[in-house]
């Protein structure tokens, strides 16, 4: 009897110590649907970088019909990627997302036109008809109009905005002179699809001077008050930028993890490859750490949306640089 109390006692104890070595679970909501747009992520998942931070993450795919704010305020996520135009709009609407570390340094938005519409310069847009995404995406296209001073009612000398889904049949079809993309996704799809890069007229927000931050990493700010929380997040943040890293130097084997985890089969090799490429461009250079500098720039853009900016004031509060501190030791 006394052996096997002595041998109940010993499998307790090693299930109470296997209980409190568990890994913290991690839930982080995606933007759009698995690519290599979050291969970081993936790479920190499958090379075992979250493990070793004593992370287990789940890492849920977004779409059209899913928005990270929503999910985050619904309980349905930690951690959230999202654009800091939808995240500070969603602040100010009462959802408090503060940023924590921002792994994309540059923007990879772009407006690409037909050349046949004869489109040349951000001035021969009044009188076409621009395709645009919604769902937070539109603010940085409204602020470049306003920027402009081009209405976006279909008004005379303004555009006319068509709500684009997020494909570029527009283009394809000529039902609009110009469509969103994506440096790194979008684009190629017209490409893909048999125009060249001479039939086409692109700008860049970025080189257009109304580029935002795009791909930050959101929380709630009511979870920061929680120093576990906190230090939870400090180990998802580094060990996820350790992905990041060994996702620019392996572009190749980066975009195959990205492929075993899209449980649709809707991509392909030579587009995960490309568009790990581009990724790569839009990464380079960030520690992770929110540059102040750039998001001044995004707020000062976003307010400058006219009558009706994007947000009504400089928010306090949005961004958080104690997360990226702790991560990295100081």
């Amino acid at each position: 009897m006394k052996k096997l109390l002595v041998g109940l006692i010993a499998v307790v104890m090693m299930a109470s110590a296997q209980a409190s070595n568990a890994a913290d679970s991690v839930t982080l909501q995606l933007k759009w649907v698995t690519q290599a747009q979050f291969a970081g992520y993936y790479v920190a998942q499958a090379k075992g970088f979250y493990n070793d931070a004593d992370l287990d993450v789940t890492i849920n795919p977004g779409g059209p019909d899913v928005a990270p704010p929503q999910v985050i305020a619904g309980g349905g996520a930690d951690v959230v990627i999202d654009w800091m135009p939808s995240a500070l709009a969603s602040r100010e609407k009462g959802v408090a997302l503060v940023n924590i570390a921002q792994p994309f340094k540059t923007s990879g938005m772009m407006l690409t036109c037909r050349k046949d519409t004869g489109i040349k310069t951000p001035e021969d847009f009044r009188g076409k008809t621009l395709g645009v995404w919604f769902f937070g995406n539109e603010y940085p296209f409204l602020s470049w109009m306003a920027k402009l001073g081009i209405p976006t009612d279909g008004s005379a000398g303004g555009v006319t905005v068509l709500k684009q889904g997020f494909n570029v049949d527009p283009l394809l079809q000529k039902q609009a002179d110009c469509v969103s993309t994506m440096t790194y996704n979008e684009y190629w799809q017209v490409i893909d699809a048999g125009l060249t890069p001479d039939d086409l007229v692109v700008f860049k927000y970025e080189d257009q001077g109304v580029s935002t931050l795009e791909d930050g990493l959101y929380v709630l700010e009511e979870n920061l008050s929680d120093a576990a929380f906190v230090d939870k997040m400090a180990r998802f943040v580094a060990a996820s930028m350790k992905g990041w890293e060994w996702a620019r130097n392996h572009q190749q084997e980066a975009a195959e993890i990205v492929l075993e985890n899209d449980m649709t089969g809707a991509q392909t090799e030579k587009h995960q490859v490309r568009m790990m490429g581009e990724i790569n461009k839009l990464t380079a250079g960030s520690n992770g750490k929110l540059n102040v500098a750039d998001y001044e720039r995004t707020v000062q853009t976003l307010l400058s949306g006219g009558s009706d900016p994007v947000i009504s004031m400089a928010p306090s509060g949005a961004w958080t640089h104690d997360v990226w501190n702790k991560a990295n030791g100081m």
